[in-house]
């Protein structure tokens, strides 16, 4: 064959068969990943309590999302962050590894009905996947709802994935036997065969994608070989070998995953690397121990059935040897992996949760409610520094307002990173959510700081409050208390119960206020009050009714997101309206609660 035909019509289509493959595997994890959503993540840390739960975990995870790769790059970014412990992941590595060879069974497919039955071949990918994309391309165009979107665009990069695999198919029948000959001669040796797997697999990332050319090249040299006996087919003393290094070579995505991150990161591939090179090492030594009682079996063709087949042994036998010692794994990537003090800052979330946006978002509302409860404590606690000022508390509610400040620019600059993300619209919605959310917790810190000013300017000058104020003051300052309070348990607990109480409460803080205000007016003008304290009073109630307003902005938000909707002022509108019962009943339960002492 000449060179020019073996480029046009070989090496081109396989490269492009290839090329097919793994956008459409890579597109599938992705939509696949998004239907999980946030609850896979909670799922991964809520179930880590054992080994066992975690190797569940992780197979569980892994065979939706059909990409080990992306389970242990998610894994070392979780780590990373401080959100999981490295003893946590090791199991889920394990369960990880027998996951990913869902795929090789999937890829089977290829082989139905060849051979069988005619209506097997209905089974056949080549004969449904044109269907499915047909379908598939249907549903994203007509539906409006972004999860069927979802589902669509999986059944359409399955097709094109099992196209991708027929291309190759195609193209590895136009290479000459003796191509195939040479080739099999040469990974004869065992050792040879395990380099190439783990190389080849480094290469494009993917043990799934390495084991689906494999797959690939055996059904199409075994249906040649089936058709001419002088032609050669792959044999299971050439794919078992490849199968191990494969393993190997999977490593490489975990390993880039790693760089720049923290000693437990680095563990975590220090564990997924020695789980895969000590299970090929206790396999090939069997290999080499058993080679010529195995001969038959060894030199017998293999098809897409026996390459999963033995992808599941190794993956399967290596687990069950090593679970028990998942202890062991952690003491040794420890010792390899020294301890060293590394503290991340507020705020902090690893970029290559990016990778998977909804464990992101969920991971990023973990960080902002700790957010909230830093400003809920701070505004609370400055509200307390006008009955007794101290000076250690007021240091450290400036360092929370520091800490408040950094927590925005870090979550905000993640979220809008986050954001440039392929999202589905209820996780476009959630991350709207937290970013106008930040800024309004944010502010409450700035408020707390200016009520923190007033109480110890009164402190230095050593000024008081009338006791009648101070009543007064009390009442507001309790109604503040509970409002922030709500506030931050509503966004915690995503609770519109508690959300929606949040704005007839607002509104009763704000008519204390304005009464508190015209009482001060007549006491000024009675001489019972001086500028000066009119003037660190009127500042104090208006940075209380700020806050109260931002709470009022989160509660609002919250609910309006669950609604679909940001149209902030009409929603204020509709609840305020005094035909809305409901609203109306808890104003005046709150209205009852909160009362300014009689003068």
């Amino acid at each position: 064959m000449e060179i020019q035909t073996l480029i046009m019509e070989g090496l081109l289509p396989l490269c492009a068969g290839l090329a097919f493959f793994l956008y459409g595997m890579s597109v599938m994890s992705d939509s696949l990943e998004k239907l999980a959503g946030g609850k896979m993540e909670k799922t991964l840390k809520k179930m880590t309590s054992s080994p066992a739960k975690a190797l569940l975990l992780g197979l569980g995870i892994t065979a939706v999302i059909q990409s080990s790769s992306a389970m242990t790059v998610m894994l070392v970014g979780l780590v990373n962050s401080g959100i999981m412990q490295l003893s946590q992941s090791i199991g889920v590595i394990m369960g990880a590894n027998i996951g990913t060879t869902v795929t090789s069974w999937v890829l089977t497919l290829a082989g139905i009905g060849d051979g069988g039955p005619w209506w097997l071949s209905i089974f056949k990918p080549s004969t449904f996947t044109p269907i499915l994309a047909i379908v598939g391309i249907f549903i994203i165009m007509m539906s409006k709802k972004q999860k069927n979107k979802d589902i669509a665009t999986i059944m359409v990069a399955f097709s094109v994935l099992m196209f991708g695999m027929d291309l190759m198919g195609d193209a590895v029948g136009v290479i000459p036997n003796t191509y195939f000959e040479t080739m099999f001669a040469a990974l004869d040796n065992p050792l040879l065969g395990v380099l190439v797997g783990a190389v080849v697999t480094a290469i494009i990332q993917s043990s799934s994608a390495s084991v689906g050319i494999l797959q690939t090249v055996a059904i199409t040299t075994a249906a040649a070989a089936a058709a001419d006996p002088t032609k050669s087919a792959m044999t299971f003393a050439i794919a078992v070998p490849i199968i191990f290094g494969q393993n190997i070579g999977t490593c490489i995505t975990s390993l880039i995953s790693s760089i720049g991150t923290n000693k437990n990161a680095k563990r975590v591939v220090v564990v997924h690397f020695a789980f895969n090179l000590i299970g090929t090492t206790i396999f090939m030594v069997l290999y080499y121990a058993l080679r010529g009682v195995l001969a038959d079996f060894l030199n017998s063709t293999v098809d897409a059935v026996g390459i999963a087949s033995i992808h599941t042994v190794f993956n399967v036998c290596t687990t069950a040897m090593l679970l028990p010692c998942n202890k062991l794994l952690e003491k040794f990537a420890k010792a390899i992996i020294k301890d060293g003090v590394q503290e991340h800052p507020v705020g902090y979330l690893d970029e290559r949760l990016l990778a998977t946006p909804s464990v992101a978002i969920v991971e990023s509302k973990r960080q902002i409610v700790k957010m909230a409860e830093l400003s809920r404590d701070t505004l609370i606690n400055a509200i307390g520094m006008l009955d007794a000022y101290s000076e250690e508390e007021a240091q450290r509610i400036e360092e929370n307002e520091s800490l408040i400040d950094t927590y925005e620019d870090t979550l905000g600059s993640f979220l809008v990173k986050l954001s440039a993300s392929h999202l589905s619209e209820h996780d476009a919605g959630e991350i709207s959510k937290l970013l106008l959310s930040i800024g309004d917790f944010e502010r409450l810190g700035d408020h707390a700081l200016n009520i923190l000013y007033a109480a110890r300017e009164m402190h230095e000058k050593g000024l008081t409050f009338s006791d009648q104020a101070k009543r007064e003051l009390q009442s507001v300052t309790g109604a503040m208390t509970e409002i922030i309070t709500i506030t931050v348990d509503s966004f915690d607990r995503s609770d519109l119960e508690l959300a929606v109480k949040v704005e007839p409460l607002e509104q009763v803080i704000d008519g204390l206020i304005a009464t508190m205000n015209a009482r001060h007016i007549e006491r000024l003008k009675a001489g019972k009050c001086t500028i000066e304290l009119g003037f660190i009073l009127a500042d104090v109630l208006n940075n209380c009714q700020r806050a109260s307003d931002h709470c009022s902005n989160i509660a609002v938000c919250l609910i309006q997101t669950k609604r679909d909707a940001f149209e902030t002022h009409s929603y204020l509108n509709k609840v305020k309206n005094s035909d809305n019962a409901a609203f109306v009943e808890t104003f005046e339960r709150y209205a009852k609660t909160y009362i300014l002492p009689e003068e």
